[in-house]
């Protein structure tokens, strides 16, 4: 199913303009163009001043505005900029005139998590904070059709809108039904002439019959408005970063088996390996994108834990996503693009002779990866700290080495519970492990146990863990599990702790 993104920049102009000039820290500024404001930052827009505004009054209105020349076509090629950087998100970005991009994000969501987990969210969240880190104001939407997520990006109530996927137009109907009519992209004479007739928002328009209003205002009206409830489509005209490597594959006659599929699949990603040793680089993201005869994509993207130029490795995590393409009645063109590459690192060359040479775990890490998604396949990292649940972090997978380490002589269970599970225990105070404890409804009796290890408090921290004290205890029951329980406390003085009992990990 296509799910697009649309992202809104509101203040597209005069943000790039404080880019290029530095920051008015609060001052109200005006771009202009033919002595009329082109576009105004949020101070000037809260003390009057209006996008088609004379010069003359916004000044006559508020003297202390700061009046600056618009740069309408530096603001368009930033956009097509903009949308080039956007490949790093889905390989199918276009700008939208004049302050918006679309993003085609099918078959990339599942990198940020699966959708039952927020995938979706993730991703749109990650566009904001980096546009945001940018200094760029930002709206963003996402739903099924180019048309809705720039209606609500737009006009929506929230900054950032997910509309659930699926098939049924009344999901769109629902999400677009409170927009005003100016949501559909319409000349503003069209525009107009419905508010004229009393047409406020889209639900309106919808309830209407077609026939009348195609006939007064030509077929546009009804191409927006189906395009936007996916009942026609809305193809997007993607721009190509400088110096992407990418290659493209048409056919005179359209495939859509899935044996064809595979095949040009290797064959795309021969050459784009060809196209990386050229340039003495590798790939740490491949974008597939399958155009069917009715001009929809159809995209898989996988990525890696380190640059490659291996083609049988790459060819194999494409193929593991190619049951996902739908073909529809056929592909009529296909291209394959690296939009992330980078320099290899020095390599080994396997050798018999070379004893305890190190597994090479890349291939399983970058299946796993693009099976399960970046946020679930992690690496473990010790960090300086004695509270056990501050003590480790998480890292990338293939990253190198961490530093630090665990003791030896303190043996840390496999599998840490977060938060500790409060339990029932039967121990005799103030340093003597339990001798039973309750977990849920069951109870354990202790044959053995090891104990207690004491762990202070980080008052550098927070003020209320200056007397705060913990007892560890390793403990076996009689069935042979083993925990690792501790105490709330000393045992001894009140303001260490509420002396409770807590399981916080287990062993084996």
């Amino acid at each position: 199913m296509r799910r697009v993104v649309s992202v809104y920049l509101p203040m597209w102009a005069t943000d790039r303009w404080q880019q290029l000039n530095g920051s008015l820290a609060g001052e109200p500024l005006a771009l202009t163009d033919r002595r009329v404001v082109h576009a105004a930052n949020e101070a000037a827009l809260g003390l009057g001043v209006y996008e088609g505004m004379p010069v003359s009054q916004a000044q006559a209105m508020l003297p202390g505005l700061r009046v600056e020349t618009a740069d309408p076509a530096g603001d368009a090629a930033a956009l097509r900029r903009l949308a080039g950087w956007c490949v790093r998100f889905s390989p199918l970005a276009a700008p939208c005139a004049p302050n918006s991009v679309w993003i085609d994000v099918s078959g990339c969501a599942h990198l940020y998590g699966d959708k039952d987990e927020g995938g979706e969210a993730r991703l749109v969240q990650a566009i904001l904070e980096r546009l945001g880190e940018a200094g760029l104001s930002a709206r963003v939407a996402v739903a099924d059709t180019p048309g809705c997520a720039h209606a609500l990006a737009k006009f929506g109530l929230d900054a950032l809108c997910v509309v659930p996927p699926g098939e049924d137009p009344a999901a769109l109907l629902a999400a677009l039904a409170p927009l005003p009519i100016e949501a559909l992209r319409l000349d503003a004479e069209v525009s107009a002439g419905l508010r004229h007739l009393g047409f406020d928002t889209i639900g309106q328009l919808t309830a209407a019959p077609r026939a009348p209003l195609a006939r007064r205002f030509g077929a546009v009206l009804m191409q927006r408005l189906d395009q936007a409830l996916g009942r026609a489509g809305e193809p997007l005209e993607p721009v190509a970063p400088a110096g992407l490597i990418r290659v493209r594959q048409g056919f005179p006659e359209p495939i859509a088996t899935q044996d064809d599929l595979l095949r040009i699949t290797a064959l795309l990603t021969e050459q784009v390996c060809d196209k990386l040793r050229e340039a003495d680089l590798g790939a740490s993201r491949l974008d597939l994108v399958f155009v069917r005869v009715d001009g929809s994509p159809q995209m898989v993207r996988v990525g890696t834990a380190a640059a490659t130029r291996d083609a049988a490795h790459l060819t194999r995590l494409l193929s593991a996503q190619i049951e996902t393409v739908d073909p529809g009645f056929g592909v009529d063109s296909v291209w394959l693009a690296a939009p992330l590459t980078g320099k290899l690192g020095a390599q080994q060359i396997p050798s018999e002779l070379a004893a305890g040479h190190a597994a090479d775990l890349s291939s399983l890490i970058d299946t796993l990866l693009n099976r399960l998604g970046s946020r679930n396949v992690f690496r473990v990292a010790a960090v300086e700290s004695d509270i056990p649940e501050r003590s480790v972090r998480r890292v990338a997978p293939a990253k190198g080495e961490v530093g630090g380490g665990w003791p030896a002589s303190l043996p840390r269970p496999s599998r840490l519970l977060r938060p500790p599970r409060a339990v029932d225990a039967v121990a005799l105070l103030p340093d003597h492990a339990p001798v039973q404890f309750t977990l849920g409804k069951r109870a354990h009796r202790v044959r053995a146990s090891d104990g207690p290890e004491r762990i202070f408090g980080e008052w550098w921290r927070a003020d209320e863990e200056f007397f705060a004290v913990r007892d560890y205890f390793q403990v076996e029951d009689e069935d042979g599990r083993r925990f690792w329980l501790f105490r709330e406390g000393d045992g001894e003085h009140p303001e260490s702790g509420d002396m409770g009992w807590y399981l916080h990990g287990l062993f084996g």
